[in-house]
């Protein structure tokens, strides 16, 4: 798969492309069903795969500095996409420009012009352009006019009776249903990260923890984890922590995980964190050792949990 950023660095597609467009945000098992869809296209008509998505999410634009919870960062979608057997995974910034395009001119500057789509593949609740005044009807119009190229809108994707999308999955997320997120984007809920230096106030209670900070990233859930955690593709078991610290004042969320049996360090490394459990709210304790004897607790807590999952951590690093 190759991956290209920014409309200006879209290379000449002088055959033609297979192409579906959207936020992705989770790539669940709605997305990989379009994704499913592209590919089948792309093989029938002998022309390359590809996907296009925007950076800021278009929500985030709009709304500015109070960012709505997302699924997936940037380098969560490409690890997902990359999975997924396409051609091309382009990330277009989304800017001022791009949002007051009119239907017209989206098509014909970034689909035709850009992307030279031949064949489009959309959800069924797929709206672009200005003031999202662009939809299936509006394409399936220009594109019967035009001769320039077809498009297909496809199902929505039902799971007992619920139609899969990424707000259903942060419902689920937000009433603590891991279980039903799971089941709508086809695998645990998880957050990938780069591990940061903290304060390593965890080192000084005896547990030493690896931080990924979420910079402009908001996560859909807080509190305590039992957690499987991926390092150069092992995985262990440990607890996490989402949220501000509130106790030692923090101010800035992140994610402070505690890898049982593991000593070495991954300053720099990334790793995956996959939500199993959860154990608890996040809270504000009274101090230092109300905190260390929580984490305690939170320990054996989880520990319990993986004993009767019967997942346990690898050997020592």
């Amino acid at each position: 798969m190759k991956f290209i950023r920014g409309i200006k660095n879209i290379p000449p597609m002088p055959q033609g492309t297979v192409l579906t467009i959207g936020n992705f945000d989770g790539v669940h098992l709605g997305h990989q069903s379009i994704i499913s869809r592209v590919r089948e296209k792309s093989c029938e008509l002998g022309l390359p795969s590809c996907v296009v998505f925007f950076e800021p999410q278009p929500k985030e634009f709009f709304t500015k500095g109070s960012r709505p919870p997302r699924l997936t960062s940037l380098h969560q979608k490409y690890y997902q996409f990359n999975k997924l057997n396409i051609d091309y995974l382009f990330c277009l910034r989304f800017s001022e420009k791009i949002a007051t395009l009119s239907p017209r001119e989206f098509i014909e500057q970034i689909l035709v012009n850009k992307l030279n789509v031949k064949y489009l593949i959309i959800g069924d609740d797929f709206q672009f352009g200005s003031q999202r005044s662009g939809n299936y009807d509006y394409l399936a119009s220009y594109a019967s006019e035009s001769g320039l190229f077809s498009v297909e809108k496809t199902e929505s994707f039902i799971i007992n009776g619920v139609r899969v999308s990424s707000t259903a999955i942060r419902e689920a997320l937000a009433e603590d249903r891991l279980d039903l997120a799971s089941s709508y984007l086809g695998r645990p809920y998880g957050i990938w990260g780069k591990v940061m230096h903290g304060k390593q106030l965890g080192r000084t209670l005896g547990f030493p923890t690896a931080n990924i900070n979420f910079n402009q990233y908001v996560t859909p859930v807080t509190g305590v984890y039992a957690v499987h955690i991926t390092v150069n593709e092992r995985k262990y078991c440990g607890i996490a922590n989402i949220g501000f610290n509130p106790t030692v004042n923090g101010n800035m969320p992140r994610l402070e995980v505690f890898i049982f049996d593991f000593s070495r360090d991954i300053y720099g490394e990334w790793i995956f964190v996959e939500l199993i459990s959860k154990i608890r709210a996040e809270k504000k304790f009274a101090g230092i050792d109300e905190l260390k004897k929580q984490i305690d607790q939170d320990r054996e807590t989880a520990l319990d949990f993986f004993r009767r999952d019967k997942t346990f951590p690898e050997q020592k690093s």
